[in-house]
């Protein structure tokens, strides 16, 4: 026992820097909500305007038009809703390729690292695409993303449903180790 009725710890950081400190490298920042919501929001900003510029509007109109499931012109309605996935699918899927993470990540200064810091493989993308295509769901992707923002702020490591079942991190680019860097874009 110390004399002292205080007693120090000693351990820094925040609370989710210190969750995922057993395997994250030293220095490794978390990042942090808002930075994650902009950069999906930019993805989805991106992706709206050079579709709507391509087709005038005319694949929206479709796409969010429900009414028309009701008609003869619900198979369009199901078309346009398969491609509108499937785009996001190979924009999420090639950019994590490419660059390591999506162009709003890149833009937001985000890098998607495994748990231990590690860059994501290939074969990683195409799941953790998958995964995020709940987020562009037309109407209910936006009440998705927000019961995930609440789930990733109560969590102690500020991880997101997506990043416990891919075993990643969505960390600072800058705070990441000069060698896991230098595979980003």
């Amino acid at each position: 026992m110390s004399d002292s009725p205080v007693t120090l710890h000693q351990g820094g950081g925040t609370m989710a820097q210190q969750a995922v400190a057993a395997t994250a490298p030293e220095g490794m920042l978390i990042t942090p909500i808002w930075k994650r919501i902009v950069a999906i929001g930019l993805d989805a900003f991106l992706i709206t305007i050079v579709v709507g510029f391509l087709t005038k509007g005319v694949f929206y109109a479709y796409l969010v038009n429900w009414p028309l499931l009701i008609t003869k012109q619900a198979p369009y309605v199901l078309l346009s809703l398969l491609i509108h996935l499937t785009m996001y699918w190979l924009y999420f899927k090639y950019t994590g390729r490419s660059y390591g993470r999506s162009l709003g990540q890149r833009a937001m200064r985000i890098a998607i690292v495994h748990d231990d810091g590690t860059l994501l493989g290939d074969v990683h993308w195409g799941k953790r695409a998958r995964d995020k295509l709940r987020y562009v769901l037309p109407v209910i992707g936006v009440l998705i993303g927000l019961i995930d923002v609440y789930r990733i702020w109560k969590d102690e490591g500020h991880r997101s449903p997506i990043d416990h079942s891919n075993h990643t991190v969505a960390a600072v680019d800058w705070s990441l180790p000069a060698i896991t860097r230098g595979g980003l874009r």
